[in-house]
């Protein structure tokens, strides 16, 4: 597990958080680089995203997808919007349904994960879209002004 804990966090970490990762099969690893996340999402057997509040787009998701490793959630915020079941991930409803999914993860394919990413999440296709939506804005604004001036 591998989080950056930030000063307003750092009494919940240590009361609530800190006594779980005794458990032996809990690795924590703490603040990581972004050269170093990379290595750590792309070696994750899938990354565990348990949100509780309406997260509105969840970088994490998009990071751990473009390493080719599957997501499992909770159906917050932008979950539903990101995940594509069953190819992508799994939306889990709560702890046990996450458990299942963690279990079948080896019916994904990483491959499908990063096609995906590479085809819905990268800065090109965010960047196609955007100047599809300025020349809309601009074909609507003229069409307004020759009407304003006929």
């Amino acid at each position: 597990m591998a989080a950056k804990v930030d000063r307003a966090d750092r009494r919940y970490f240590k009361r609530v958080v800190e006594p779980l990762l005794n458990d032996p099969h809990v690795e924590w690893v703490g603040e990581i680089t972004d050269k170093q996340k990379n290595e750590f999402l792309g070696n994750a057997y899938a990354l565990l995203f348990p949100i509780d509040w309406p997260e509105p787009f969840g970088l994490v998701m998009i990071e751990a997808m473009a390493c080719g490793t599957p997501v499992i959630a909770y159906p917050r915020g932008s979950v539903p919007e990101v995940i594509d079941e069953g190819k992508t991930g799994f939306i889990a409803n709560d702890l046990d349904s996450a458990a299942e999914a963690v279990r079948r993860v080896p019916e994904l394919d990483r491959r499908v994960c990063r096609s995906v990413f590479e085809t819905r999440f990268t800065a090109a296709r965010m960047a196609d879209d955007y100047l599809k939506v300025f020349e809309q804005m601009a074909q609507h604004s003229d069409h307004e002004y020759a009407e304003l001036t006929a």
